[in-house]
């Protein structure tokens, strides 16, 4: 069992930064595979970035390549992910998952653990 408790959203202008924080609970993740996804209003739950259990490994969607970082602590149980260049269309729910089966980095039924999630604003 893994809990998840995402932080640092907030309130930011086009350009500017945030690092979001998922702490997790668990003895277990070290050994897992972390995710973030974003839920914007009306729309369907995206994938983000996904990182292995060691971090050797990253993977992002398209449209946060080259602007957003993911990371992971496991001395910390945390994963972050740093939004650079953020931009209005980045605004959205962000939610914190861990993997609990193989498959497909960016297929969000190979998550079985989320965060409650935290918001991210960017205004124009």
């Amino acid at each position: 069992q893994v809990q998840l408790v995402e932080s640092g959203g907030g309130f930011v202008q086009a350009g500017g930064s945030l690092r979001l924080s998922c702490a997790a609970s668990g003895r277990t993740f070290s050994s897992v595979s972390m995710g973030w996804f974003r839920q914007a209003p009306g729309l369907e739950r995206d994938f983000v970035a996904s990182i292995n259990w060691s971090g050797g490994s990253t993977y992002y969607a398209d449209s946060v390549k080259g602007r957003f970082t993911i990371s992971r602590d496991n001395a910390k149980n945390t994963v972050y992910l740093q939004m650079n260049s953020l931009k209005p269309e980045d605004t959205a729910v962000y939610y914190c998952a861990a993997r609990s089966r193989t498959g497909y980095y960016y297929d969000e039924r190979t998550y079985a653990y989320w965060g409650q999630g935290t918001q991210v604003t960017v205004s124009s």
